[in-house]
């Protein structure tokens, strides 16, 4: 893991297609129904905060591209629900994620997950 504050995966498969900016004016908007590049590769990463990036090295968890590609349709689902701050269950692992910004807040392993309390979070998505 890296000790910078946050680290991406994007999503290739799941990006929608982009049309070209022909200004660089902040102040034009896209045409209805297109989103920026930034819009669109911003929206497809699942960041890990520095404080989680700690916590999964600390444990030995590795997350692999298929784990990251369920952590993502996770959020998703979460966010088309209105969620805000989330807890992921997922093959015996928990994950605290702020759904907004497609960040995952901390992390635990099965043994670090028995007996503990979940505070501060409006829902949960279990992972099989």
């Amino acid at each position: 893991m890296t000790d910078r504050m946050t680290v991406g995966y994007l999503y290739p498969n799941s990006v929608p297609p982009v049309t070209p900016a022909k200004r660089l004016d902040p102040n034009v908007q896209q045409p209805q129904g297109t989103k920026s590049f930034q819009d669109v590769f911003r929206d497809s990463i699942v960041r890990v905060s520095h404080h989680a990036g700690v916590r999964l090295q600390q444990r030995g968890i590795e997350l692999k591209a298929e784990q990251m590609d369920k952590i993502h349709s996770a959020i998703e689902k979460a966010a088309a629900k209105g969620a805000k701050e989330s807890l992921i269950l997922m093959d015996n692992m928990a994950m605290i994620v702020n759904v907004k910004n497609k960040t995952i807040v901390t992390a635990m392993d099965g043994a670090a997950m028995k007996d503990n309390v979940f505070t501060q979070i409006d829902s949960a998505v279990i992972i099989s």
